[in-house]
Parts: C-alpha cells; structure tokens; sequence
C-alpha cells in the first residue's frame, strides 16, 4: 500500500482537475455558508505550500512531530498531507511532544514555542486577532511559499505517521489500515455529516486512496439540506 503522501501523487497523476473535497460550511459564524471544491491539482498546491513552511521555516523531517488542534475543515486535510510529505507525524491527540502546534483556536497556541494559526475564512488574508511573535498568521504569511516541495528527506515505513485515539500508525500502514477499516468503494463520493476532526481525515484518506471524493457538511445541518445537496453532489456513500 502507498503512504498518505503518495496517495495524492497517485490521486493527481490520475486526474488533477477532478473535485476531491467539497466543503460545505453550516457552523455559525464568519463562515457559515461557504462551500469550497478543491480539484486534486488545487489541494496539492496547498499541500506543497504548508510543506515548504514546515521544512523552511521549523526544520520539520521524519521524526518531527505536528501537532493539528483544529476543528474539522479543508484547512486541516493540506497540513496533515503537508505533514505526512515531508515525512513527519500527526498528532491529533495532543499527547506527544510537539515541534510545532497548528491550531484555528488561538487559545492553544503554545505559550513559548512555534506555532501556526488558521483562519478559517477561503478569503482571509490575516488573522482577526493579535499573533505572538513565535506563531505564523497563516492567512498572511502561508502565500508567500512556494507551490512545488522538494522534501528533504523521504521517511522510512516506520516512522510514525499519526496518533489518533491512543493508537499509532505509520507511514507504511496507515492508508491500509484506513482503507480496510473504511472499506470504500473505487471511485466513490463519500459523504461525512458533522464530522470530527479524527472523522474527517480517515475518511479522506481512504476515499482519496480508492480515488475518489468527500462531500463535507461542517457544523450541525437538517437532514433535508444534507439530502438536497447529495444530490446535487452526486454522492454515492454516506
């Protein structure tokens, strides 16, 4: 089985221009009523930008830990692939020591230590808020990086890839893992209702390893919206 990180390689070579998330915002707020696509082509430039940031700027490599404190959203997939391209570890559990924290919530960021804070908003261009001198605004500064990665250092299958639920995978078995628990069909349009953050990463996962799509209600949705838009959709699962 790939890694997570070839999984997009093998994604894009197949068809870059095909939608792989479409992102439906109903949480309250700034935000609600946003709806995102990202073809593969377009997620990949994200991935490749969050990369260049997490080896330029923190020295992120195998055995690195990212720690990811966020509500679930696109914005949470591009640094976890990021992460997992250059090799390091996602650490959804906030149990391991963490070289760096990327966070949506500014009241997790470290108190001393690097960090990066998402804003959620598709055109932000800076964070509402005032950023610590240690942290990046990722809505100002992440743009500036550029859209090829050139990793520095490949991981080994046994490097540690993710921590979720007190479990840890790695490089060489997470996509299995994933996709035999998920067991999603070639091709298929997945559907996720509110989910959380762990939620939404395995299922892209495996839904982008059977080269398919997700189709993502964030916040609480009423079902005949969440029907209405499956279809609209063309969603197969879920």
């Amino acid at each position: 089985m790939p890694t997570p990180a070839e999984v997009l390689t093998a994604l894009n070579s197949r068809d870059s221009a095909a939608p792989r998330i479409t992102c439906y915002d109903d949480v309250p707020g700034p935000t609600a009523g946003e709806r995102i696509e990202l073809s593969g082509r377009v997620l990949g430039t994200w991935v490749s930008k969050a990369g260049n940031a997490l080896q330029e700027e923190w020295d992120i490599e195998p055995g690195s830990v990212v720690r990811l404190t966020m509500q679930p959203h696109w914005r949470l997939l591009y640094w976890a692939w990021a992460t997992w391209t250059v090799g390091a570890l996602v650490d959804l559990d906030g149990t391991e020591p963490a070289d760096l924290v990327v966070t949506d919530d500014v009241d997790a960021l470290p108190a001393d230590g690097p960090g990066v804070l998402v804003t959620r908003g598709a055109l932000a261009r800076s964070a509402d808020v005032t950023v610590p001198d240690t942290v990046m605004d990722e809505a100002a500064e992440l743009a500036s990086h550029g859209d090829e990665l050139d990793v520095w250092q490949e991981p080994e299958a046994s490097d540690g890839a993710l921590v979720v639920e007190g479990t840890r995978h790695g490089h060489g078995d997470l996509v299995a893992t994933v996709s035999r628990e998920a067991a999603v069909p070639e091709g298929a349009r997945i559907q996720l209702v509110d989910p959380s953050a762990s939620s939404l990463l395995r299922a892209s996962l495996a839904a982008w390893a059977a080269g398919g799509a997700v189709v993502v209600h964030l916040g609480e949705t009423g079902t005949a919206i969440v029907a209405r838009r499956a279809e609209s959709e063309g969603v197969t699962t879920g």
